[in-house]
């Protein structure tokens, strides 16, 4: 079927592209049916920054939900970019078998992490109090504050999911950007324009907004870089322009408040306690050191059986790849190799949700 697809709409993007725009509007509509805004009842946390925060408006995280007849629902925690409500989009059938969808897409004008927690733990203890136990799952530098978050999380929170999903997990800054000493190789793009940031003046703004407008630049072209020589169906043309929408307006504020959060982040193994005991998917790219450094430390813990089990006892990594050394998979490609994902999903979804009915036979 994606084979007759990309044959029949390839022509018709080329030599039709006011249809071609129709039919993305289209599918951008039919998406906005299904996934809507989620209105918490249950937010204590929340409110209880409402005093600290002056701008809370600014930094607050849009919820969104899209339903199903399941009880076992998935929080979606995205990278920089794009959102949460699009980096699954090709997951979301899997997903919807086993529950509702929750995304969580972060603000446009800034970024609070202590707010950003408040609000999952809020979420998941909101679906406890339903009789949903979530699957928390966190992508590239959602991973990193999904991790985090659970660092800081009481056991009493961690009981409460049903267990973790990290896809091409960033963890921390020492992922993205190497040591002084060992930048051999030659330059890399994200590491340039992260490390320009974090050494940038926050006092000057015109340098900060230089360095971030870079950014921009470099998020647009490791997407282009990733549909280059594909067929794109309408479904992609959609996240696209979703993706370049999201870079067009997201502040320069915003995305500095982002780059923060990762510069705070502790090395996965940093303390050696648990982060996570329940059950624990860590799923790397085949060609993950496109964007993560050769001394990624979360590269090293997780091919260092006793280093992950000490963090994640109920941990298991696999390596997704394409057996097509003319197309391997690169950091967090879940558009574009959701082929080579969704099987792995659906193998560790099922055994976990099944669980349960195991332990009763």
């Amino acid at each position: 079927m994606r084979e007759i697809m990309n044959r029949d709409l390839q022509p018709l993007a080329d030599s039709h592209p006011t249809l071609m725009s129709i039919a993305t509007a289209t599918a951008d509509f039919i998406r906005s049916i299904s996934i809507k805004p989620y209105k918490q009842r249950h937010h204590p946390r929340e409110l209880s920054m409402w005093e600290n925060l002056n701008s809370l408006h600014q930094v607050r995280c849009q919820i969104y939900r899209e339903k199903s007849a399941g009880s076992r629902p998935t929080i979606v925690v995205a990278g920089f970019v794009p959102d949460a409500t699009e980096v699954v989009e090709f997951q979301r059938p899997l997903l919807r078998r086993y529950g509702s969808i929750y995304y969580i897409n972060y603000p446009r004008n800034g970024f609070n992490q202590q707010l950003f927690e408040a609000q999952l733990a809020d979420l998941i203890e909101e679906l406890c109090l339903k009789g949903e136990r979530p699957v928390l799952m966190g992508i590239s530098f959602g991973a990193g504050l999904v991790v985090d978050f659970l660092r800081h999380a009481s056991e009493e929170l961690h009981d409460r999911l049903r267990g973790v999903m990290l896809v091409s997990p960033v963890l921390c800054t020492a992922d993205l950007i190497r040591p002084d000493n060992q930048r051999t190789g030659g330059v890399r793009m994200l590491e340039s324009n992260l490390r320009k940031i974090l050494q940038a003046d926050p006092e000057n703004a015109e340098d900060l907004n230089r360095q971030l407008t870079r950014a921009r630049r470099c998020f647009q072209s490791l997407f282009e870089a990733g549909a280059e020589n594909r067929k794109l169906t309408a479904r992609h043309l959609t996240i696209r322009q979703r993706i370049f929408s999201v870079l067009e307006h997201t502040s320069n504020l915003g995305g500095y408040e982002r780059v923060l959060a990762l510069r705070n982040f502790k090395e996965p193994d940093q303390g050696r306690n648990t982060l996570f005991a329940g059950p624990t998917l860590i799923m790397l790219a085949e060609d993950e050191e496109s964007i993560l450094v050769p001394s990624s430390p979360t590269l090293k813990t997780c091919s260092i059986h006793h280093a992950l089990s000490r963090i994640f006892p109920n941990g298991r990594v696999c390596q997704v790849s394409s057996r097509d050394e003319g197309d391997r998979v690169p950091h967090a490609s879940l558009i574009f190799h959701q082929h080579c994902y969704n099987p792995r999903m659906e193998i560790w979804f099922e055994k976990l949700h099944n669980q349960p009915l195991l332990a009763v036979v």
